[in-house]
């Protein structure tokens, strides 16, 4: 789930991860985050094991489609469930899973080209 308000309400590189959080726009935030074109948002999940179908539609609701999500899955790389893909597959949204560290390079740079991306990303210890 996510706080209504963004933690930082302008798309934004991750600057740093790691620690169990994320440094953006000279801010830290301890815990997993969603960085959307609206803002990025502390989001509660804690592993790709925890995260339900619920967990995704608060992300997808936040989003219009065409847009891609990098999901940063943590330190490794995982697949998400069926359940999981079929919902991002329902709205029209791409999913790529990769780890996290993969995940924050990536969106940073699709940024900077100005491209419509959007990534769900597991804080790491």
């Amino acid at each position: 789930m996510t706080s209504e308000a963004a933690r930082y309400p302008y798309e934004t590189p991750i600057t740093a991860y790691g620690n169990g959080g994320f440094r953006f726009a000279d801010m830290s935030h301890r815990g997993s985050v969603l960085c959307l074109p609206t803002g990025i948002y502390a989001w509660s999940a804690s592993s790709i094991e925890t995260i339900a179908t619920a967990d995704v539609d608060v992300l997808l609701s936040r989003l219009e489609a065409p847009i891609t999500v990098l999901f940063g899955t943590g330190e490794k790389q995982v697949w998400p469930s069926p359940e999981i893909y079929a919902a991002f597959a329902q709205a029209g949204i791409g999913l790529e899973p990769m780890s996290t560290g993969a995940a924050a390079r990536t969106y940073n740079i699709l940024i900077a080209e100005k491209r419509p991306i959007a990534a769900a990303l597991i804080a790491v210890p």
